[in-house]
């Protein structure tokens, strides 16, 4: 409904399609705080909607886990969305990694311009932003002080300048 209201043109079957498959794939997935999964891609889609942004950013918010944390494969997310929907999530994926390998050896300048660098789509920047600005109003539920510090750091020193960069102060301001 809210897609709706700015975007005449919305494939609500797909939508209800990508809900639908990542519901499944996180099926028995449970966020630190006890949530199941799937709360998370749809608060991403929703933030994603709050943007206006198309149905295929809205499509791989809702999606945007699915090759990084289940059984799903860039294959199977081509046959079931389409190649410019797959090419999304295996951007965010791609970011995720990124995230994970480069953080003990760089900068964050170097983290940033490399997260720049390999994203071909501006899209998987708004959805990663989104993913992390979700993240961050749940931190609270993650145990393990020493993971919110460092994921609180991360966020100040990579995601905050990249909103900054990309002129979007509001989000910027939340992170």
């Amino acid at each position: 409904e809210k897609v709706k209201n700015y975007n005449p043109y919305l494939n609500t079957a797909t939508l209800s399609k990508a809900y639908k498959f990542a519901l499944t794939a996180h099926e028995n997935q449970k966020r630190e705080s006890g949530d199941p999964y799937l709360i998370h891609p749809v608060e991403v889609a929703n933030i994603l909607c709050d943007l206006k942004l198309d149905s295929a950013t809205i499509t791989t918010g809702l999606l945007h886990d699915t090759i990084e944390d289940t059984d799903a494969t860039y294959k199977i997310v081509v046959k079931e969305f389409g190649k410019e929907v797959a090419d999304l999530v295996e951007g965010v994926t791609k970011i995720s990694k990124l995230e994970g390998q480069a953080i003990q050896n760089s900068k964050a300048e170097n983290i940033r311009k490399l997260i720049l660098a390999t994203s071909k789509d501006i899209r998987v920047l708004l959805v990663k932003l989104a993913d992390r600005l979700h993240n961050m109003r749940t931190l609270n539920s993650i145990p393990d002080e020493n993971k919110r510090i460092r994921i609180a750091n991360e966020t100040m020193e990579i995601y905050a300048p990249l909103a900054d960069r990309m002129g979007m102060n509001r989000i910027r301001d939340e992170l």
